[in-house]
């Protein structure tokens, strides 16, 4: 049966479907299942595998779900009390552990702009895990020469193949072009979309006239709320690299819960009004 679940993680993996692995790792009495039982769940309902069913994995069924939202796992404790009986209508003896786990394939980031701070970024987050992107309109910049070991570079014009991206709602995406123009062009295309990860690059002034423009064509203020702008946490950095870090570093805040996605780094996100603090210029 494990087999079936391995296989059914890894062809999850590369989809890049998220999904929840449920796994026994402690039993003591009369149990559904032995330890290391294991049951894959899908954030649509789906699942492979079992841990026994009955009065342990309806509840563990929803609990994974829930962790495929939260992105954290947990450790549940099963113990079937006359409460627990009478509310599910099940019974059976015994204690169970179980491991809920987040399953998720590694994190796509667009990097839009393969200047300095896109180049330095894109190396550190190709180390870090996550599969690269690099878009740029310049292939003197955009090529593979200097982006040998990222996923894809794409040496188009940015809005235009922004217009025709499919990006996921797991996506990260980091604006870092090389004028006001391209990024505003960027964030048009990006900010009504749904995406884990929306960072704009750019001082106080330069993003408040963007956000301005965007405003006055139309775009709802909640859209540009989402956006991390001014980009990455504030480390006092000041060359490309480190700003690459400081980008990187919010990344993996967001990647793991530390920083909501929806740009609420403790004030730190622009919004739709100037920062108290200005940070990266490009």
């Amino acid at each position: 049966m494990n087999k079936e679940v391995f296989a059914a993680v890894a062809s999850a993996l590369e989809r890049g479907e998220p999904a929840a692995l449920v796994t026994i790792i402690s039993t003591t009495g009369s149990t559904p299942q032995r330890v290391g039982a294991k049951m894959l769940v899908f954030a649509d309902g789906r699942t492979v595998g079992t841990i026994g069913g009955g009065c342990y994995e309806n509840d563990a069924f929803w609990k994974a779900r829930e962790a495929i939202t939260a992105r954290k796992p947990q450790v549940v404790r099963y113990e079937l009390s006359d409460d627990f009986a009478q509310e599910t209508g099940l019974i059976c003896g015994g204690q169970m552990e179980v491991y809920i786990e987040p399953i998720e394939p590694s994190p796509s980031l667009y990097v839009i702009g393969a200047g300095h701070v896109g180049a330095h970024l894109a190396d550190l987050a190709h180390g870090t895990g996550f599969e690269v992107h690099v878009v740029d309109d310049r292939e003197k910049f955009a090529n593979r020469e200097r982006f040998p070991a990222v996923a894809e570079v794409v040496s188009e014009d940015i809005p235009g193949w922004l217009a025709g991206a499919q990006l996921g709602p797991h996506a990260y995406v980091v604006i870092v072009t090389r004028g006001h123009t391209n990024d505003l062009e960027a964030l048009r295309a990006l900010a009504p979309r749904e995406l884990r990860y929306l960072g704009l690059i750019g001082s106080r002034a330069k993003i408040a006239r963007i956000y301005e423009a965007l405003l006055a064509d139309g775009m709802p203020a909640e859209y540009l709320e989402r956006v991390h702008a001014p980009i990455g946490l504030d480390i006092g950095a000041v060359t490309p690299q480190e700003i690459a870090v400081s980008i990187l570093a919010e990344l993996i805040a967001v990647k793991h819960g530390k920083i909501g996605a929806a740009a609420d780094a403790g004030g730190q996100s622009m919004q739709w009004h100037p920062p108290s603090l200005v940070r990266h210029g490009v």
